[in-house]
């Protein structure tokens, strides 16, 4: 007689008990809400989730949230890629995905008035499930905890407001000025006078991060029509630095539609304009409170050196992760501001490891190689992986950068997708950092994301070759 198939119990996580605290007072403080978004990020970045009444939300603190693992493993269209079986191969089975505290707040915009939380699935031991993105970035805190030291992250994102209407081919088109009515074609970096003439779009995105908790800090116009970029304040909290970041997509497009535009984090959207990065800022602080980076030079210390050598390293097997498609590497070109090298230099923004001016408490290296269209997750893991493995290892960074070196390419880089993906996918150090199941489930359902993309026969080719 065979053994009937049981369904695993799933502990209840100590902190789910805090997020009930803090759903419970939001729905004091806001007696309106109608729904609640349970909300999980994917590995292209994604939001996906379940909406439920208020009245039964009460649930996700009781019994999680049953989705199936596969949720994480969707490609950019939202297909089940079926990586290594996991999706139809193997019964699509469900995992249990609880509320993290600190996470709950309004959601600002259209659609019913509601709250939202992110969730994380979790093993039976507890740990994060293969594949989710914010669980890589909590195994590679983990190693920073050992050494009892903190990292102090901040992230900036560009982004283009585009016109809804697309031109020829689906092609973006850069906004109607909203002073005068015509298409926008100035190069204004750094204007006042852009902020000036988009402040309908700029005041709803500073409501929203007022109402969504997300710490908005500078905005400034970037260096084509319609290109912004927004700063978000520094952190201790590596895994909340990046749930901001994802909020700020969220918050940048409902702003960008509530006031007549679409907004796109895609890294490369015009052929000759510049693209969107997405600039990871790192400090690491020791028990007492101390910068290791900050020695009282100019420079920093030995151990900024180290930490900026293990980003060198690790950078080559980390690309796929910076640049997460087709698109992304055509971001990668001389003098448009995104590192074709491992180089580094003192307030040198040609090099794709800079060290901005700063005092020597706020002493800190700016990470400059991913785009706007990577998760912010994996971004940090890999950025934190690679300064952990400097300063464990005391790698060498080689002199500095002081001229112009975005024109010479470093070919230990892959500038390619598949050979970066390959990269990864073969990379033992990367995945010891952010899970060795995680990195090869990334992999592949990023290479059957590309596979599939390379059936289109786009009207290029019709062009060029009918």
């Amino acid at each position: 007689m065979n053994k009937a198939a049981s369904i695993p119990s799933f502990a209840r996580p100590a902190f789910v008990e805090r997020a009930r605290a803090e759903f419970e007072s939001l729905v004091q403080r806001f007696p309106d809400l109608e729904f609640a978004d349970a909300i999980l990020v994917d590995i292209c970045g994604t939001l996906r989730g379940k909406r439920l009444p208020i009245s039964d939300a009460h649930r996700l603190f009781e019994t999680g949230m049953q989705l199936p693992k596969s949720v994480y493993l969707m490609d950019a269209k939202g297909e089940m890629v079926n990586p290594f079986g996991r999706g139809f191969g193997d019964g699509d089975p469900d995992g249990t995905a609880w509320p993290v505290p600190g996470s709950l707040a309004r959601v600002w915009g259209e659609g019913p008035r509601r709250l939202q939380m992110f969730t994380t699935m979790r093993n039976e031991d507890g740990t994060p499930t293969a594949g989710e993105p914010r669980g890589a970035l909590e195994q590679t805190l983990n190693r920073f905890a050992e050494l009892r030291l903190t990292p102090v992250v901040a992230l900036e994102l560009e982004f283009y407001l585009i016109d809804p209407i697309r031109g020829a081919g689906g092609a973006p088109q850069p906004p109607l000025d909203p002073r005068t009515g015509t298409r926008d074609h100035d190069n204004a970096v750094y204007s006042i006078d852009d902020l000036n003439r988009y402040r309908g779009f700029l005041a709803a995105l500073n409501e929203a991060a007022d109402v969504q908790g997300v710490p908005v800090s500078a905005a400034s116009s970037e260096y084509a029509p319609g290109q912004f970029e927004i700063n978000l304040h520094h952190q201790s909290d590596a895994l909340m630095a990046a749930d901001h970041a994802i909020l700020l997509k969220q918050i940048v497009r409902a702003a960008a539609r509530a006031a007549g535009y679409d907004a796109t984090f895609m890294a490369k959207p015009y052929p000759e304009r510049i693209g969107s990065g997405m600039h990871v800022h790192a400090s690491i602080l020791d028990e007492g409170g101390n910068n290791i980076f900050d020695d009282g030079s100019a420079e920093g210390s030995n151990l900024l050196r180290h930490a900026i050598g293990g980003l060198q390293s690790l950078m080559p097997d980390s690309m796929a992760l910076f640049a997460p498609s087709i698109n992304s590497y055509r971001r990668f070109q001389p003098d448009m501001f995104a590192p074709v090298n491992r180089r580094w230099g003192l307030n040198n923004r040609s090099a794709g490891l800079r060290i901005p001016i700063s005092p020597g408490s706020a002493r800190r290296v700016e990470h400059r190689a991913s785009g706007a269209d990577a998760n912010p997750y994996f971004v940090m893991a890999a950025v934190l992986a690679g300064l952990h493995h400097g300063l464990v290892n005391k790698l060498d960074p080689g002199p500095a950068a002081t001229d112009n070196v975005s024109r010479e390419p470093d070919f230990a880089l892959p500038f390619t997708l598949d050979e970066a993906l390959m990269r990864l996918a073969n990379s033992q150090l990367l995945g010891d950092y952010l899970g060795q199941e995680t990195v090869a489930l990334y992999s592949e359902t990023k290479r059957l994301e590309a596979a599939r993309f390379r059936k289109i026969v786009s009207p290029a080719e019709y062009d060029w070759y009918l």
